[in-house]
């Protein structure tokens, strides 16, 4: 008798922990599921914003002119000299392919599924200047019909040095570890080289034409942000603390030299 008791409060204990599952709630799941796994679970998006603009002031040369006529297919493609692109800025000293970012403050984000692209055509890298994601998918391609040989010079990650032969190949590439910046060049034509931020966060913007960007999803808190740029290198850091909804305005200013 005293067995089948037993037997009984077991069956009762094993339903309730049954239904104590089925009204756990996704979050709840989801950090079972992140802590078997061994991940470590996301800090969640914000709704707060960081804006404004880069900007360098003196006297900025102008772009260096170089010539492609080494192959005749990337000749075919421009109609004489090439402009240099480490420093692009317009008459205000507004500047273009700059890496703005969160330094310290941001926790980890899993990585998008969606690929940057790296594209090699008229026998240049296109972006000039870009950033992505730790794990995030990089597709390189061969936009041209000539011999490209990407070689990522990577420190921290696992560097590479992949032959694209062929016009359309496609290299998928991925970082594993936070790194800036990352350069590449091309061993065949002396004169592509571009630059990669890797990052374990979503919170950078590579600034446009007028030297604009913007960070948005922040979650409130404080943060430390930096601009980079490939010749005048990283600026002074800018502290900032932000709530939910709010947007900010921060600037940066680097010196021609």
């Amino acid at each position: 008798m005293e067995m089948k008791k037993i037997w009984a409060l077991l069956a009762v204990a094993t339903l309730a922990m049954t239904a104590g599952c089925g009204q756990k709630s996704d979050d709840e799941m989801m950090m079972e599921a992140l802590a078997k796994s061994g991940a470590k679970a996301a800090v969640p998006m914000g709704t707060a914003s960081v804006a404004g603009k880069v900007t360098v002031t003196g006297k900025v040369p102008a772009a260096a002119l170089f010539s492609v006529d080494a192959d005749p297919v990337c000749k075919a493609q421009h109609s004489g000299m090439v402009k240099e692109e480490t420093v692009i800025a317009d008459a205000k000293g507004d500047l273009k392919n700059v890496i703005v970012y969160v330094k310290e403050g941001a926790g980890a984000y899993p990585a998008p599924t969606t690929p940057v692209t790296l594209l090699q055509k008229g026998c240049m890298y296109q972006p000039h200047v870009f950033a992505l994601q730790v794990n995030q998918p990089i597709e390189i391609v061969n936009g041209d019909p000539t011999l490209h040989n990407v070689h990522c010079m990577a420190q921290i990650n696992d560097s590479f040095n992949v032959g694209q032969p062929n016009q359309g190949m496609i290299t998928e590439k991925k970082f594993t570890k936070p790194e800036m910046p990352v350069p590449f060049k091309c061993d065949v034509h002396g004169w592509m080289h571009c630059f990669a931020g890797v990052f374990n966060n979503p919170f950078f913007a590579v600034t446009g034409d007028d030297g604009s960007f913007k960070i948005g999803g922040l979650p409130a808190g404080s943060y430390t942000l930096v601009a980079w740029q490939e010749k005048y290198g990283e600026s002074a850091p800018q502290k900032i603390d932000i709530k939910d909804g709010e947007a900010k305005a921060v600037n940066f200013t680097f010196t021609a030299n």
